[in-house]
Formats: structure tokens, C-alpha cells, sequence
């Protein structure tokens, strides 16, 4: 896509941020949390995500770019004490690119996230409850970035990257309320990243998510279907202080899934289906997300 391309290094020599589609910075690269599993000690368990886009220029319909990005995660949780609980994220991602000029693949271990977050709230009354947890967290620069500013082939290379480069700071917080069998699960995160050691900072993150499930017993299971929306806001790229043009944007996403927990096994999974979105000038096309999960709870 030569037109990208050139576009991009015009401005501020690339445009993309880790494991992007083609222009605007989206991808295996952000952080999710999602319905965590039951605990009341701690769980270890894996996920499996991916997520697609699709970039066709509207001037030249013959420039285009199919983009499939995974992510194979660790990940655990711990609760210290009553009021305190730490998770951790450990993510392996591979990006595959199809575009007019050939296909890309690149994988490997990308950027370990920690947080540590705190009930402030917790609150039993009938078959009432409620539960906020605040808290923050680190990005850690784990995964591998390298890119050689020379290159003309520099944005593909860029948008092919498993690691940012950069130390980023999260917040994050959680309501669930829980009525019976019903509840709704909050989810709201804030990505601070900072500029890596090229100078190239990624577009702050805000994600929000709100899932309704319901839990059914049957003997010694549960099932626990659920539906909710996902919406991602991202800022623009800089590079040297300057903005990068066609980064940035938005996405809201439906979701619907099924929970099952037998004893201290959990598995899930959900599929995320786009509503609005708005990527590079509508040159970009986010499409199908999905998830699956098996933890161990202790």
C-alpha cells in the first residue's frame, strides 16, 4: 500500500502503533480485562484473543490491507488480604498481514502488564451486592520494537511490531452489582503511554465495558450467559511532538458470551461484533473480535 505509505512519511516519517491495521493504530495491542472468573484466593489460566480489520483507500480501491491479529495471554489473579488484588497479563502475539504488496507475519512476546486494584466498596444487603474496585497498573516495554527509520518500508515494518517500546501507565475500575441471579459488570480503563526511545508516543487509550449476566445453577456447575457493549476511544500518534495524520479514532462493539465454572475450572468464551466505528477517515474497517478462556481458580 505505497500510497499509505507515502502519505504517512510525509508527515512525521510513520503512522501505526503496535499490532495495528494499516493506518489507524488498532489491534492486538490493547489492554483487556474483560469478566474476570470466581475466586477468593487467586487463578492462573490462558486466553486466546484475535481481532481483524480491513484498510481499502477510497481513491484507489487496489491498495488494501487485510489484517488478523492474535494474542495467546497469561494471565493470573491474587487477592492479598480482604481489601487488595493483583493481576498480571502476559501476552504472546502474532500479527499476519495480507496487503496489494504480499503477506507479513511477525510474533513473540509482547508487553507484560500488572495492576493492583482495591475494593473500596463491598456491600451485602438481601440477595443485593455491590463491589467497586479501583486501581492502576504498569505497561512494561517487554515486547520486541525495532524499527529503522531509513527503510521506506518503514509504516508496514512499524505495524508489524509484538512490543510499543514504551513504559505506559494504566487506570482502572470496576462496579458490579448483583441482584439474585442477575448482574452488570462496569468496566472502565485508562491507558497512559509514553514517548519510546525513538521518540514515538502512542495515542492515550480510554475502553469501557458493561456486560448483564445471569448465573444458573445445575449441580455442581455454572452457567452464566452474557451480553454487553465494548467502546474503545483512541487518540492520535505523535512523533516528535508532531501529530500523525489517519491515527486515532474510535469503536463501539457488541458482545455476547457464555461462562461455565465446574468446581474450580472456568471457561468462556464471547465473539464482539462492531456498531459504529470511525478509522482513518473510514478507509479502515474493524471487524470481528472474539475470546476464549480456561483459568483454575484457588
Amino acid at each position: 500500500m505505497r500510497k499509505i505509505r507515502i502519505t504517512l512519511l510525509s508527515i512525521v516519517i510513520f503512522a501505526s502503533t503496535v499490532n495495528a491495521c494499516e493506518i489507524c493504530g488498532c489491534g492486538v495491542g490493547n489492554h483487556y480485562i474483560g469478566l474476570l472468573p470466581q475466586f477468593n484466593h487467586q487463578f492462573i489460566g490462558a486466553r486466546y484473543r484475535f481481532s481483524s480489520f480491513r484498510t481499502v483507500l477510497k481513491d484507489a480501491p487496489d491498495q488494501f490491507s487485510k489484517d488478523f491479529y492474535q494474542t495467546i495471554e497469561l494471565w493470573g489473579g491474587w487477592n492479598i488480604g480482604k481489601r487488595w488484588q493483583l493481576l498480571a497479563f502476559v501476552p504472546y502475539n502474532i500479527v499476519h498481514q495480507n496487503s496489494d504488496e504480499g503477506v507479513t507475519n511477525q510474533s513473540g512476546i509482547g508487553d507484560i502488564s500488572l495492576l493492583v486494584n482495591y475494593k473500596l466498596l463491598s456491600k451485602v444487603a438481601g440477595s443485593t451486592s455491590h463491589q467497586i474496585w479501583i486501581g492502576g497498573g504498569l505497561k512494561l516495554p517487554t515486547g520486541r520494537f525495532s524499527a529503522d527509520y531509513t527503510d521506506p518500508d518503514l509504516a508496514s515494518i512499524a505495524n508489524s511490531q509484538v512490543g510499543s517500546g514504551s513504559t505506559d501507565f494504566l487506570l482502572n475500575a470496576n462496579y458490579t452489582v448483583r441482584i439474585a441471579k442477575l448482574g452488570v459488570s462496569t468496566n472502565a480503563s485508562y491507558k497512559i503511554n509514553t514517548a519510546n526511545k525513538d521518540d514515538y508516543k502512542f495515542g492515550n487509550r480510554f475502553s469501557a465495558n458493561s456486560f448483564v449476566f445471569y448465573s444458573i445453577n445445575s449441580g455442581k456447575s455454572v452457567i452464566m450467559p452474557n451480553a454487553g457493549l465494548l467502546y474503545e476511544q483512541a487518540a492520535i500518534n505523535d512523533l516528535k511532538n508532531q501529530k500523525v495524520e489517519l491515527t486515532g479514532g474510535h469503536l463501539m462493539m457488541a458482545a455476547a458470551g457464555i461462562e461455565l465454572a465446574i468446581n474450580k475450572i472456568n471457561v468462556g468464551v464471547n465473539i464482539q461484533a462492531p456498531l459504529s466505528q470511525n478509522f482513518a477517515d473510514g478507509q479502515t474497517k474493524a471487524k470481528l473480535k472474539g475470546m476464549m478462556h480456561i483459568t483454575f481458580a484457588f
